[in-house]
């Protein structure tokens, strides 16, 4: 319908009721007609006759300058008649017809009234169900691709989980081991007072040594790695996804489970229990480097009393804490990893999206965990 060498499109009104078009009327040939056609005005009486035998090309871009030209001629009412166009032609210009008056005849559908608040309260809480039963899903398969790991040992990555052992555990002593000392020193700098009114400054040791191996080192550690490592697996896992890495293991028959998921659960189910204790030590440290310059209670008062104070039983219930935070930092890092759709902005949105919901249920489940041990009495 396109004829390179044909001129470019023209209109030749010789009466004001006879138009004869010719050369070519597609895009690159339109640009020649445009002065003429706006300057071209419907007769006063009837339209015009419009001969179109002379049309060398015709494209979707010239079929409906052409129609728009019709329309114009037949000033309001019915289009202006062509004759003499080429059948090829008439179809062409038929179908760009009956689109127009398609999309005339459905108008753009008017925009949508906001939502309500109770809209968006219910539309939250389906989301939130969505990514509930999803993270369940993301935990069965997990457990079965576990459970395929135990079945055939030799499947198991071991340089990959002591890489995640060393970045996710050796690779956090310093900012776990800071904090907790910091933490000791706050707990006795804010419980002195209170205890040298009582005359119960050795009481400062059984402050530090329960609140510390009891719930916050435990809790501050999970915290640390949730924000450090847990950010990490979901932006690595997430990365992945976009460049298509994990579909190019599966191309090549590499479960994305097996690497990427199951050494991170098994590095951080062994590094936090030990980061755990770490922070308990220090802790502990700078509770009693504090004890001694506000209450006057020596190392050796303080470990006299800790060892009386501390039975084993709190000790190992911080301890117990640490292998259900670790499974949860690390399921939902790499579960938000693995949500990741689209470019660079979705990584970081299921980044934030998982350091927020690992502190959260972390935080749920210490509180839990504070529950049933006060029903056992531990």
């Amino acid at each position: 319908m396109i004829d390179q060498t044909a001129a470019p499109a023209a209109i030749d009104r010789s009466s004001p009721q006879a138009l004869a078009l010719s050369g070519s009327w597609t895009a690159r040939g339109l640009a020649a007609i445009e002065p003429q056609f706006d300057a071209l005005s419907a007769p006063a009486a009837g339209a015009p006759t419009v001969d179109g035998s002379q049309i060398a090309a015709l494209d979707t871009a010239g079929a409906w300058v052409l129609h728009q030209l019709l329309l114009r001629l037949g000033n309001g009412g019915p289009a202006a008649q062509i004759r003499g166009l080429r059948p090829e032609f008439a179809k062409l210009l038929a179908v760009v017809e009956d689109h127009v008056a398609e999309q005339a005849g459905h108008p753009a559908p008017a925009a949508s009234p906001p939502p309500t608040a109770l809209a968006r309260v219910g539309r939250g809480a389906a989301d939130a169900a969505g990514q509930a039963v999803a993270m369940l899903g993301f935990v069965g398969e997990s457990a079965a691709a576990f459970a395929g790991t135990l079945a055939h040992p030799r499947r198991i990555r071991w340089r990959v989980i002591l890489f995640n052992v060393r970045s996710a555990g050796f690779d956090a002593l310093p900012i776990v081991g800071l904090l907790s000392f910091l933490l000791g020193i706050v707990i006795v700098y804010q419980g002195a007072d209170q205890l040298r009114r009582y005359g119960a400054n050795i009481f400062v040791v059984d402050l530090v040594g329960l609140s510390m191996l009891r719930e916050f080192a435990p809790l501050i550690t999970a915290i640390i790695v949730a924000g450090r490592s847990g950010s990490a697996y979901a932006a690595q896992i997430g990365t992945m996804a976009v460049t298509e890495e994990i579909d190019a293991m599966r191309t090549i028959g590499i479960k994305p489970l097996e690497l990427l998921v199951l050494p991170k659960v098994a590095a951080l189910l062994l590094a936090l229990p030990l980061l755990t204790v770490f922070a308990d030590v220090l802790g502990v440290c700078g509770g009693m480097i504090m004890a001694r310059a506000q209450l006057g209670v020596g190392f050796g008062e303080f470990i006299d009393r800790f060892v009386k104070a501390v039975s084993p039983t709190a000790y190992l219930v911080g301890i117990g804490k640490a292998p259900a935070f670790a499974a949860i930092i690390t399921t939902v890092g790499c579960f938000q990893g693995f949500q990741t759709k689209g470019g660079a902005d979705s990584v970081g949105r299921q980044t934030t999206r998982s350091v927020v919901q690992s502190i959260f249920l972390v935080i749920v489940a210490d509180a839990l965990f504070s529950i049933a041990f006060s029903v056992l009495r531990l």
